[in-house]
């Protein structure tokens, strides 16, 4: 067990340390996912009414798109410095470096979404401490991060990257953004844990089956 874990959590705490020195990969997700979230704010007048129709949507999209810019900023400095070719000498399992790499990346955008929330209950007036929506965020986010950390490993190695990235992760991701949204929709309007039980349901599904098919396949996407 030890075996499995340190590795693993050596290989976050690099990305973690390379991030504490560069700062690129939260400060683009966090400046990105701001602006989205202010230019939808002056936008509309939200009210309560259009808070609870308008702000899930608008703060998923936000996320979404400031994720995908982190993902390829995330392999791209390693790739560019010619460090991911050490990493992959590591005596270690692929699915280690994997759960490492999801484990830095889902670090990130959990930090980028905790700066923001206050912002985001500041304009768009919806309550911040409820441990429901945290929980939604927290399951989406992984979900997200899951497949964006294996698409991210295959888009880096094409010259289109920046465009190959979202064409291959967004419709992935859609089923993961469609839950998020629609169970943040719900919660602000009230409804009860019965009545967002298959959201719930699909987000766990979602992050279990992709973790485990993502790990599974990220030693033949890097290896390409």
């Amino acid at each position: 067990m030890r075996s499995f874990f340190l590795p693993l959590l050596v290989v976050a705490w690099k990305d973690i340390r390379l991030e504490l020195r560069t700062r690129e990969l939260v400060t683009s997700i966090l400046v990105f996912a701001l602006l989205a979230v202010i230019i939808f704010t002056f936008a509309f007048d939200p009210t309560p009414e259009r808070v609870a129709l308008v702000m899930p949507g608008t703060v998923w999209v936000a996320f979404t798109f400031a994720g995908t810019l982190g993902f390829n900023r995330s392999f791209m400095l390693e790739k560019d410095r010619g460090s991911l070719e050490g990493l992959l000498l590591c005596p270690v399992t692929r699915d280690v470096i994997y759960l490492g790499k999801l484990l830095g990346v889902f670090l990130f955008m959990s930090l980028v979404e905790l700066l923001l929330l206050p912002v985001f209950s500041a304009l768009l007036n919806f309550p911040l401490l409820d441990l429901r929506l945290i929980a939604v965020a927290l399951l989406a986010t992984l979900g997200f991060a899951g497949v964006g950390t294996l698409f991210s490993a295959i888009a880096v190695n094409t010259r289109s990257r920046e465009i190959m990235l979202p064409i291959l992760l967004l419709p992935v991701a859609v089923p993961v953004v469609i839950a998020a949204v629609e169970a943040t929709g719900a919660l602000l309007e009230g409804a009860s844990f019965g009545e967002v039980r298959r959201w719930w349901q699909l987000l766990l599904a979602y992050d279990v089956v992709f973790l485990v098919v993502s790990a599974f396949l990220f030693g033949f996407a890097l290896e390409e």
